[in-house]
């Protein structure tokens, strides 16, 4: 939901809650049916033999019927309570999941590539939700917010609704995925090779560790070049998310060159708060927002001067 906290488009509470609702059962009905398919691997390997079907707690019917039930309500939730759009991505991110990715693990290390669109797809949903553009048009072109010190134009907020901030949204979450799974992978990676799946911390470890910190590396442009200009945040991001980013990236660059572990144990620890905390600062600098105003403390021409600019985008929102 973060990138519906982000989106200065307005976002209603039900909008708010059948986004919610029907993105968990698009993602219940994309885990079933992988589940579903991957059982006789699913039980040869440690973190994996406790699943409701391994254990045969449900039946594969009971199963079944349990995916198919949640993949036509989630999508049939997101169409009529939000938009089409939002339903087609995530009928979509069914399909990607329970078919090419989970048809790829079994036969190519691309599969985790494949996954991590799975997994960049959802804020973008957030995105659509509110009614938030995902392609260039004549009235929605990819507007770039600079610096103040290169331009002194005004900032319009109208101008957020450009396909650069749904771009942005997705590619954190897709190369966050490599940090956090390559260095899962690394460490069950005995479990990988037992089951037969052909993960690149199994074929080759190197290579494995140097994807993580590729887009650890990657990570860095995304959140503090990619998210500000996007107009999604103020470039106040670029220096706050210094500290994460650096303790990250150091992280992953230790785990590349040792090929410990201890280091991607590391890398995983960290991949878990780094999304929190960064997000947590996004919506620190979320542009066109005065926190200080907004609890209470700020200046009354302040206050005048961000009412007036709402004002002035519903205006431009409703021509």
């Amino acid at each position: 939901m973060s990138s519906v906290a982000l989106s200065p488009l307005p976002a209603s509470l039900p909008i708010l809650l059948s986004t919610a609702v029907g993105t968990a059962l698009c993602a219940a009905s994309a885990n079933a049916l992988n589940q579903i398919q991957e059982v006789p691997l699913d039980a040869q390997m440690a973190r994996t033999r406790n699943r409701p079907l391994v254990r045969r707690a449900i039946t594969p019917l009971h199963a079944t019927g349990f995916a198919l039930t949640t993949g036509i309500t989630g999508p049939a939730i997101l169409w009529t309570m939000v938009n089409p759009t939002t339903a087609i991505l995530g009928a979509a991110n069914i399909a990607l999941y329970a078919g090419l990715y989970t048809w790829m693990k079994r036969r190519s290390i691309a599969s985790t590539w494949a996954g991590a669109i799975v997994g960049g797809i959802p804020p973008v949903m957030g995105w659509t939700a509110c009614g938030g553009v995902l392609f260039p048009d004549v009235a929605h072109h990819a507007h770039l917010f600079l610096p103040s010190v290169i331009s002194n134009t005004p900032i319009d907020l109208a101008a957020i609704d450009n396909p650069l901030a749904p771009f942005a949204l997705f590619m954190f979450l897709y190369s966050w995925q490599f940090p956090h799974f390559n260095s899962l992978s690394y460490i069950v990676r005995g479990s990988y090779a037992a089951a037969g799946y052909p993960m690149l911390s199994v074929i080759s470890p190197p290579k494995n560790a140097l994807v993580s910190f590729r887009h650890a590396l990657l990570l860095i442009p995304i959140t503090s070049i990619l998210f500000p200009i996007s107009g999604l945040t103020t470039w106040w991001l670029a220096l706050t998310t210094i500290p994460p980013n650096l303790i990250c990236a150091s992280a992953a660059w230790r785990f590349w060159r040792s090929g410990s572990e201890k280091d991607a144990r590391v890398v995983f620890q960290h991949s878990l708060w780094y999304l929190p905390v960064m997000m947590a600062l996004m919506m620190a600098h979320k542009q066109g927002v005065d926190w200080w105003s907004w609890i209470g403390l700020g200046k009354e021409e302040d206050r005048e001067e961000e009412e007036m600019i709402e004002q002035e985008t519903a205006a431009v929102q409703g021509v």
